[in-house]
């Protein structure tokens, strides 16, 4: 038994010093691209179906999204443009933030956000829909590339986004 422990021990140690030296000979950007693009393409948000699974967090309104939010999406009482301009800066200082699309026709955007020390790649939608009183609903669509779970991260990163995109968009209004 002891033998069948020690072998097992240096099995997980061997993969583990395995995953630790390719983290670091191709360092995180290239690692996780081998389980796929970073960046998660587009989405429709009428027609949103949510992941099973825990990594993924959405800010929306009924008339916007059949998916069940997890916050109701901001509104701001000012045009599309006006908004579409204050998502870019509101949330141009996130560390680890590429903004990979930019649409003003149809006021969509798309970003990668990595992760601090890990460089796990989520993407980011944002869609900025008009309302019926003129205003403009910002929808926000965050996932993850890998994993089953993210600990939150999605959810605190659209609540924060929300937040980052209203105190914005007030501090730029005529």
């Amino acid at each position: 038994m002891r033998r069948f422990l020690r072998v097992l021990l240096a099995i997980i140690l061997l993969i583990v010093t395995a995953f630790a030296a390719a983290f670091l000979i191709l360092g995180p950007e290239r690692l996780w691209a081998q389980f796929g693009p970073a960046d998660l393409g587009e989405v429709d948000f009428a027609n949103l179906v949510r992941r099973d699974t825990p990594n993924d967090a959405l800010a929306c309104l009924p008339q916007f999204c059949a998916a069940k939010a997890d916050i109701p999406a901001p509104v701001i009482a000012q045009p599309l443009g006006e908004v579409f301009r204050a998502v870019q800066d509101a949330v141009a200082h996130e560390p680890g933030l590429a903004q990979v699309h930019a649409d003003p026709g149809q006021a969509t955007l798309r970003f990668v956000q990595r992760s601090k020390i890990m460089g796990f790649p989520d993407t980011i939608n944002v869609k900025i829909a008009a309302t019926a009183d003129g205003g403009s609903a910002v929808l926000i669509y965050s996932r993850s590339q890998l994993g089953k779970s993210d600990m939150g991260v999605n959810l605190a990163r659209v609540t924060r986004w929300a937040g980052l995109i209203v105190t914005t968009a007030r501090k730029d209004a005529p």
